[in-house]
């Protein structure tokens, strides 16, 4: 069995590894504690080895495989794990996800940080893609926000891409977006973009939130790449976009939903951003079955 190749991060990095381990290192502490896997190491010689498949119970869209392997080889690099499901495709209830060969010390102790990584992240996945499907007859793109699970951001973001959806900006230093806060801070819309274009280099972008046409009209005056249209109703998002006319990125955040994601899209908005997708997304259940 050939172990998994390292799958690309779709921005992140070459190697899972670079961004995962500190991640899926920790959730193995947090289960192992001090005292290990009280419960395997009685019943289960060192040297036994066994084979083990990894199973959704319900259908979805696959992410995580990589950070699930990865527990199991921080505990044995003997481990060998064998993917059945690409990243980004769907698994039907009953189908296989992976396949595991190795020590079973190490196959038992790392399954549930394993099913717990592979769950969360596929859940993401399939609720991204639902939204994706929902407004594949639009051009607009489906985003998530920065409503991540702290410490799991770099994890959740890929787990958007393999649903089909666009990451946002990372964090709070990969580029400025001016919120209804910082408005009420800086006076005016025109004041705060002047202030974040002074301090902003030639390649980071400015976005505006605005939460009314009025708002609009005046960030438009200002050089800036983006404009966040907030909680508006689709009527409105639909004047915005024929105001902006093309002039600036249009993403429509505040409100989104299976059942309006699509009247949204049809207004001609360029991006929605859900922060659902990373906050709210069930669990995409799996099982580890062990053969001896």
């Amino acid at each position: 069995m050939k172990p998994l190749p390292n799958a690309p991060l779709r921005g992140y990095a070459a190697s899972p590894e670079l961004i995962a381990e500190p991640v899926v290192r920790a959730a193995l502490l947090e289960d192992l504690g001090r005292g290990g896997d009280l419960t395997t190491d009685a019943i289960v010689d060192p040297q036994r080895r066994a084979t083990a498949r990894i199973v959704a119970r319900r259908s979805g869209i696959v992410a995580g495989v990589p950070f699930a392997a990865l527990a199991f080889r921080l505990l044995d690099d003997d481990v060998a794990i064998a993917a059945r499901t690409a990243e980004g495709e769907r698994v039907d209830a009953g189908g296989t996800v992976a396949e595991i060969e190795g020590r079973a010390r190490a196959i038992l102790t790392g399954e549930r940080t394993a099913l717990n990584i592979l769950s969360r992240l596929s859940g993401i996945a399939t609720a991204t893609r639902k939204l994706v499907d929902l407004v594949a007859e639009t051009h607009a793109k489906i985003a998530d926000t920065r409503k991540t699970t702290p410490g799991l951001r770099a994890l959740e973001r890929y787990a958007v891409a393999c649903g089909g959806g666009t990451n946002h900006r990372f964090g709070l230093d990969d580029a400025i977006l001016i919120k209804d806060n910082h408005l009420a801070l800086a006076g005016s819309v025109r004041a705060a973009i002047a202030a974040t274009r002074a301090l902003a280099g030639h390649t980071i972008k400015i976005e505006v939130e605005v939460d009314n046409l009025d708002q609009l009209r005046e960030a438009l005056e200002a050089p800036i790449d983006a404009v966040l249209l907030d909680n508006m109703a689709p009527s409105q998002l639909g004047e915005a976009v024929r105001i902006v006319d093309g002039r600036v990125v249009t993403e429509a955040s505040g409100g989104v939903t299976e059942a309006n994601v699509a009247e949204i899209a049809r207004t001609g908005v360029d991006v929605i951003s859900v922060g659902a997708l990373t906050h709210s997304a069930p669990a995409l259940d799996f099982s580890l079955e062990v053969s001896v």
